[in-house]
């Protein structure tokens, strides 16, 4: 909540409220854009002050490098928006060379408050609009939606284009705020043309990572518990789609309450209908007046805005009768009576009717009484479009290329040509704005433009020549394959839930790019570099399924001449990453990264080769090929220092330390992890776009398991709890999900089970939500170790063979000797031996070939109980591999394992008779322990050693 007072600004006819962001001329609202009324403020703030370019594009765009061609724009829209310069009014000054100065009159007639303010940015994700400034007719209507919403959870606004369904729904997403706590979100579906889109774009900006090819299970396990509303905008032409998830989301999750637009009913059980008529407007043959016309909202809507233009409509009778005349013609379709309204300044009242009744008239003639309503909104637009110059027709035609938010400097770059210089489209922008043919919002830092749904729509319909077509669609595909390279830096930043708004924006672009690259017609050259350029925004986003979908398809593209080069290597890495994460695929995965790296290696590219050694080793570590993998990471680690770049080293000795770890060598991989979180602390960069998820936080986890090993189980347990915390502030879904595995682990072996369940159900809850096969295996393993350990062996056995038969099948093998112990503990529990002794040899055999030698003194322990525990016991092998595991444990350095074989010996020294030798084993390791006297393991120590004496 904040709470907000400002002195509000009075010049001329014009009262500024900073505080409420809004420019009022007498009291109608004028219409102004985010970065226009940041640019008011500044400079009314401070009359006949010179505040210069410099100063003023640092106060508007914080943080943003923007040409000061931006300010020049936004400063004659304002100037235009503020009638500067008509009948003697000055307002801005232009002093060449110094800036900017405001040189009206102002006056300060109040100190203003406005109260507590609904903040729905508050929630972590939360995306809303702009709330609507001045919503004229549609209060009774916001209630009605808002009443019906909160009963029965999920309402859908039909009418018909333009008729104001989604400003009744932004308005009813900001009344409703409170009782969601901020977690409104609103989902713009009309920029979305595949249907298969609607999960991922939901996800998306929900903030969660897509892994599979359909993220709908994932995202109603996220949504099951959740307590939110989601605002479902545009889905006429997504409707299957859209129907079938807004069915299943109502079904699975009972706190999750649906309000959709659409130009037609959803269909599915359980929505309730809520139908949008036109505003009310007087009735032909009724006397109108000045008087009546005010008590009729299309009418009021049309005199607001034709005022907010900047025209001074009459108010007797005879204007008003004319007024009221237009706004039933135009049935009272709010979006039609704004095009019109906007046109009185231009051409006056009466001639704005006689135009209306030239261009419109006919198209309605015969069924005007009920016509259907798309043909009356584009009748609105078909007349708009004809009151446009010839300049203005056609920037409009060549921004319909656009899908979604643009920017000024993408609109320059597209639609300039031979035939029409940026001076010209930027004038030519200038007024579409000033129509209303273009929207102009901000997103993020920047300020976007985007043509209305219906109004690209009609624009794409309109006629243009195959040559011009096609041209504006290469210099599209350009310019974003352009934007990609050159935020290609950027992406190594994750990205916050505004700019992931606008990421995904921006990305929706790049999809019609790569659409027209490889379709009929297309440039399938450019599309390789589209898909290879946008391959790390696909990772940063963790939208893995078109990261592949991608990556293949511009790799079969790719021509003899340009296969061995720099975008192939690209390419395959790219392929070869988001193969591992969806579908495990060792084959196809490991192919394509053993390409990627053998074009890297002939490039003699330290940095590329480093980009794909990341990925090899992570390749052979899920696979359960651990020697290898420390192969690769000690190339890794030898780029780095080649590279002498943080996030390098970052990731070469975080993926090091990791090996290391699982070769045993504890006290340099401790070295290597400590090194590469001190290397991260200086970087802001992601290492997702190598790897897909932040390699710190797998760094600090595994440091947590490594100093247990040494025997700090305190220390273990809070860097366990460090990183847990470090990776949920970051926002990256994958990424918390291996903190999760790892840190469990970590309390499973210090004996918190409490601590393990807890995190073990967010765990499932995270996989389940971001369709992370291998880690829910994870997590339902962990449910089964610890069943086990609570007395349910057999649950626990069954379970736990289920989730090793996945780890095998994706595979994903860094964790089947851990699970595979507390299988062998489990079977030994139920008495079940002859299951065991197969499966202990062929574990510790796997243990020494393959490199994962951590494991091998608790499977020499495990080992030694079980041959106690048989029915034909054999005391004297059993002492031999708990003195085996204990040299192995001191070789390593692993106290944790040292402390539990020294345990299991001491107890059978004392049950041969050896007592005084079983107290000479375990006292110094008790003594050694200064800390984690309450772990489960020093607990045991302690009551043993208390019996030996």
């Amino acid at each position: 909540m904040t709470t907000r007072f400002q002195s509000r600004i009075a010049f001329g006819p014009f009262t500024l409220a900073p505080g409420e962001r809004l420019l009022m001329r007498g009291t109608a609202p004028v219409e102004l854009g985010a970065r226009a009324i940041d640019i008011l403020i500044a400079l009314a703030s401070h009359p006949n002050e010179i505040i210069s370019k410099k100063d003023l594009m640092a106060q508007v765009w914080p943080d943003v490098t923007v040409e000061e061609g931006s300010l020049r724009f936004q400063i004659a829209g304002l100037r235009k928006a503020l009638g500067d310069g008509r009948g003697g009014a000055r307002y801005i000054a232009t002093l060449n060379g110094r800036g900017y100065c405001f040189v009206a009159p102002v006056s300060r007639p109040e100190e203003h408050y406005d109260g507590p303010a609904a903040d729905v940015s508050s929630f972590a994700h939360a995306q809303m609009p702009n709330r609507p400034i001045r919503m004229i007719g549609r209060a009774d209507d916001v209630a009605a939606v808002s009443g019906q919403l909160m009963a029965h959870r999920f309402v859908t606004i039909v009418g018909t284009g333009g008729v104001g369904k989604t400003t009744v729904a932004i308005e009813a997403g900001y009344e409703l705020a409170g009782s969601f706590a901020g977690a409104v979100h609103f989902i713009d579906l009309g920029v979305l043309s595949d249907p298969g889109l609607v999960p991922t774009a939901i996800a998306s900006m929900l903030g969660l990572s897509v892994q599979s090819d359909d993220p709908t299970p994932g995202l109603i396990a996220f949504l099951r518990d959740k307590r939110i509303l989601l605002i479902l905008d545009t889905c006429e032409h997504l409707i299957d789609a859209a129907a079938a998830l807004a069915s299943q989301v109502f079904d699975a999750a009972q706190g999750v309450h649906i309000l959709a637009t659409s130009r037609e009913a959803l269909q599915v059980e359980g929505e309730r209908i809520y139908r949008l008529p036109p505003l009310a407007f007087p009735p032909e043959g009724s006397e109108v007046t000045a008087a009546v016309a005010r008590m009729f909202p299309a009418t009021r809507l049309f005199i607001e805005r034709a005022t907010a233009s900047g025209a001074a409509p009459d108010a007797d009778d005879g204007s008003a009768a004319i007024v009221a005349a237009i706004c039933r013609r135009l049935d009272g379709v709010a979006l039609a009576i704004e095009l019109v309204a906007r046109r009185v300044e231009a051409y006056g009242l009466e001639q704005t009717a006689a135009l209306l009744d030239q261009s419109l008239a006919l198209l309605w003639a015969g069924s005007r009484n009920a016509p259907p309503r798309h043909k009356t909104l584009r009748a609105a637009l078909e007349w708009s479009y004809g009151l446009l110059s010839a300049s203005e027709r056609m920037v409009l035609r060549r921004l319909s290329v656009f899908v979604g938010d643009f920017t000024i400097e993408a609109a320059l770059a597209v639609v300039t040509d031979a035939t029409v210089d940026q001076a010209s489209v930027f004038s030519a922008i200038d007024s579409l704005v000033a129509k209303s043919m273009v929207a102009v919002r901000p997103a993020g830092a920047m300020m976007r433009y985007r043509l209305l749904d219906t109004t690209r729509s009609f624009a794409l319909q309109i006629g243009v020549d195959e040559g011009e077509r096609a041209d504006l669609a290469a210099r599209h595909a350009l310019y974003f394959r352009q934007w990609l390279e050159r935020s290609g830096a950027g992406w190594r930043v994750v990205p916050s839930g505004s700019e992931r708004m606008s990421h995904f924006a921006a990305l929706n672009n790049v999809r019609a790019a790569l659409d027209w690259s490889f379709g009929p017609g297309g440039d399938a050259q450019t599309g390789v570099g589209i898909a290879a350029a946008a391959a790390p925004a696909f990772l940063v986003l963790s939208l893995l399924p078109e990261c592949h979908r991608w990556s293949d398809r511009a790799i079969r593209s790719l021509e003899s001449s340009d296969r061995a080069g720099h975008e192939e290597m690209k390419l395959q890495a790219a392929l070869g990453v988001s193969l591992m994460f969806m579908r495990g695929g060792k084959d196809a995965a490991g192919a394509a990264l053993n390409r990627s790296h053998a074009l890297a290696e002939a490039a003699s590219d330290t940095f590329e080769e480093l980009q794909v050694l990341a990925p090899l080793q992570m390749f052979h570590l899920r696979v359960g090929d651990f020697n290898t993998a420390l192969s690769y990471a000690r190339r890794c680690a030898a780029a780095a220092v080649v590279l002498e770049e943080p996030v390098a080293s970052t990731l070469a000795r975080s993926l090091l330390g990791i090996s290391l770890h699982f070769e045993g060598d504890h006290a340099n991989a401790r070295a290597e992890l400590e090194a590469a979180l001190r290397h991260a602390r200086r970087s802001r960069r992601t290492t997702t776009i190598y790897i897909g998820f932040e390699c710190e936080i797998l760094a600090g986890a595994i440091l947590a398991r490594t100093l247990w090993l040494q025997g700090l189980p305190e220390q273990a347990v809070a860097q366990a709890r460090r990183t847990i915390r470090d990776a949920a502030d970051m926002g990256h879904s994958l990424t918390l999900s291996i903190a999760l595995i790892w840190a469990i682990s970590v309390f499973i072996w210090t004996g918190e089970i409490e601590a393990a369940e807890e995190h073990v159900d967010l765990l499932i809850s995270r996989a389940e939500s971001h369709s992370l096969g291998p880690y829910l295996a994870v997590g339902h393993g962990f449910k089964a170790e610890l069943a086990i350990r609570g007395g349910d062996a057999v649950r626990g056995i069954e379970d736990l063979g289920d989730c090793l038969r996945v780890f095998h099948a994706a595979p994903y093998e860094m964790l089947t000797t851990h699970f595979t112990i507390s299988l062998i503990e489990g079977l030994m529990k139920a008495c079940r031996f002859a299951d065991c002794l197969e499966l202990l040899d062929d574990t510790i055999r796997d243990a020494e070939t393959k490199g994962n030698s951590c494991y091998l003194p608790e499977l020499l322990r495990v080992k030694g109980n079980f041959l106690l525990a048989v029915p034909f016991s054999d005391p004297d092998e059993a002492e031999i591999h708990f003195s085996r595991s204990l040299e192995l444990s001191r070789s390593q350095g692993a106290r944790a394992w040292e402390l539990r074989a020294a345990i299991d010996l001491a107890a059978l020294l004392d049950g041969r008779g050896r007592r005084e030798s079983a107290r000479a084993l375990l006292e110094p390791m008790c003594t050694w322990f200064a800390e984690g006297a309450y772990s489960a393991d020093q607990r045991a120590a302690e009551r043993l050693l208390g019996n030996l004496r």
